[in-house]
C-alpha cells in the first residue's frame, strides 16, 4: 500500500516502495495538518477575542447588574453585599484617573484582537513628556474599535511608540455606574468623558497624559457606513475649550477603515427612526444603531462580529495650545479652526496610503 499526497489510496506495490512511500507521505500529511490546525486555531482565537469585546460593549454592564441583583437574593448575598460596599467606597475613582492595570493592557487576547482586522497605529511626530495632550479621535464608527485597541491596550505598542505618555480613552460616564464593567474598563486606562475626570487628569496627574476623546460621539455614529469618510466636528468645540483651560496640546487622530467594519441602516433626517435615535441620544447619552457585521461561523452570514477590514490609526502633529483660564469664544473658535484644518491635512496626506483615492474628500459636518 501507499499513501499519496492526493488522499488515502491503496495500491499494490513492492514492500520497499510501500515503506518509502508511506513514510514520506505521512510526514507530508502531518506537516500539512499541523500548519492548517495552527492557522485555524489562531483564527478562532481572533474571533473569540473580538466577540468578547463586542459582548462587553453591548451587554456586560446590564448582565453584571442583573447577576449582582440575583446573587443578593441567594445564600451568597454576602458576596454581593461586600462588592456593593466596595462600589460605594470606590465610586469616585473613575473621576480621578481610574485604576489602570499594565497586566490587563498586555493580555495576549488583545494581540489576537489586533490581528483579526488587523489594526495598526501610525506615529507621525514625537510627543513631549513635559506636556499634556487631548487627542481628537475620528471617526467614531459603531464601537470605536480602533480607539480601544490602540489606546486601551498595548497590542499596537502605544507605550513603545510614545514613551512616557499615558493614554486615557474617554467614554460615556454611564458605563462607570455599572458593576464589574467599570472595573474592567478602568483596568485598560478608560475614564469617563466628563469635566471632572478630564480636569483631574490634566491638572492633578502630572504631565505626559493624553486623553483620547471621540469628538463626534453618538451623533457621528449614526452616519457611519462603509465607504463614507465624514466627521461631526463643525460645532464640537468643548474639547478645544478644555485644552485652552489646561494648556493641553491638541492632536488630530484619524482612523482609516473604522467605518468599514460594520454595515448600518441609516435613517434620513426627519424620519421616525432618526427621531427615536436623537431622543435616546439626548436623554441617555447614546444613540441606538441598527447594524450588522458577519456571523460567528461564516463571513457570508449576518451577525455581531465586525468584518475583518484593516483599521489604520494615524496620530497627527500636535498643535501647541496656550493656557488660558477663561478663554473667549473668539479664542476657542480660532484654535478650533486650526484643529479642523490640521485634521483635513492629516486625512489628505495619508488617504492614498491606506486604500482611498486621491480624490476622496473628508466631509466635516
Amino acid at each position: 500500500m501507499q499513501i499519496d499526497g492526493r488522499g488515502w489510496g491503496v495500491r499494490s506495490l513492492s514492500t520497499s516502495s510501500f515503506i518509502m512511500g508511506t513514510g514520506s507521505s505521512i510526514l507530508s500529511a502531518l506537516q500539512d495538518l499541523f500548519w492548517l490546525s495552527k492557522s485555524k486555531v489562531e483564527k478562532q482565537l481572533q474571533i473569540i477575542s473580538v466577540l468578547q469585546w463586542v459582548l462587553t460593549f453591548l451587554v456586560m454592564g446590564i448582565a453584571c447588574t442583573l447577576i449582582l441583583m440575583y446573587i443578593l437574593c441567594t445564600d451568597c448575598w454576602a458576596i454581593a453585599a461586600l462588592y456593593l460596599a466596595w462600589l460605594v467606597f470606590d465610586w469616585n475613582t473613575p473621576k480621578k484617573g481610574g485604576r489602570r492595570s499594565e497586566w490587563v493592557r498586555n493580555w495576549a487576547i488583545w494581540r489576537y484582537f489586533r490581528d483579526y482586522f488587523p489594526i495598526r497605529l501610525v506615529k507621525t511626530h514625537n510627543l513631549l513628556t513635559t506636556r499634556n495632550y487631548i487627542f481628537g479621535y475620528h471617526p467614531h464608527g459603531i464601537m470605536g474599535l480602533g480607539a480601544f485597541c490602540n489606546f486601551s491596550t498595548e497590542a499596537t505598542g502605544v507605550s513603545q511608540k510614545f514613551p512616557g505618555i499615558r493614554p486615557y480613552l474617554a467614554t460615556l460616564a454611564g458605563n462607570f455606574r455599572m458593576p464589574i464593567l467599570r472595573d474592567y474598563l478602568m483596568s485598560g486606562g478608560i475614564c469617563p468623558v466628563n469635566r471632572d475626570s478630564i480636569d483631574y487628569i490634566l491638572s492633578k496627574n502630572g504631565s505626559g497624559n493624553a486623553i483620547i476623546i471621540v469628538v463626534g460621539g453618538a451623533a457621528e455614529s449614526l452616519n457611519c457606513t462603509p465607504g463614507k469618510n465624514s466627521v461631526t466636528l463643525r460645532n464640537r468645540k468643548g474639547f478645544v475649550k478644555l485644552a485652552l483651560r489646561h494648556g493641553a496640546d491638541l492632536v488630530p487622530v484619524y482612523s482609516f477603515g473604522e467605518n468599514e467594519v460594520y454595515k448600518q441602516v441609516i435613517f434620513e433626517e426627519g424620519s421616525w427612526g432618526r427621531w427615536v435615535q436623537k431622543k435616546f441620544q439626548k436623554h441617555i447619552g447614546f444613540a441606538p444603531c441598527i447594524f450588522h457585521g458577519r456571523g460567528l461561523f461564516s463571513s457570508n452570514t449576518w451577525g455581531l462580529l465586525p468584518y475583518s477590514k484593516p483599521i489604520t490609526t494615524v496620530v497627527g502633529e500636535p498643535i501647541t495650545i496656550p493656557k488660558i483660564d477663561n478663554p473667549s469664544q473668539k479664542e476657542v473658535d480660532f484654535y478650533h479652526s486650526v484643529y479642523v484644518d490640521s485634521l483635513i491635512k492629516l486625512f489628505d496626506k495619508y488617504k492614498g496610503r491606506f486604500g482611498l483615492p486621491e480624490t476622496e474628500v473628508l466631509e466635516v459636518n
